[in-house]
């Protein structure tokens, strides 16, 4: 059975990657997190999302428990996830 999770690895090593992962987040009233280490910024801002070292793997995570919102982010940001 593939679980749904609400948190994993992206990678978004480009300014247009970073516009189109942040617009996505945006439709969502759903708290996103995106952090590295101990710093968490909000998905919604690109400009926070900037702050970043682009060039590492990030981790994401929406804040919900639903499974049908979950699944649903999950298959939006496939193009995002990262695999080492």
């Amino acid at each position: 059975m593939n679980q749904m999770m609400n948190e994993f690895q992206i990678k978004i090593n480009t300014i247009d990657n970073v516009k189109r992962l942040s617009k996505i987040c945006e439709a969502y009233i759903e708290d996103i997190d995106i952090s590295s280490g101990r710093y968490v910024v909000d998905a919604k801002s690109m400009l926070a999302i900037f702050s970043f070292d682009l060039t590492r793997p990030l981790t994401i995570k929406i804040n919900s428990d639903d499974l049908e919102i979950i699944k649903k982010f999950n298959e939006e940001m496939s193009d995002f996830k990262y695999e080492d």
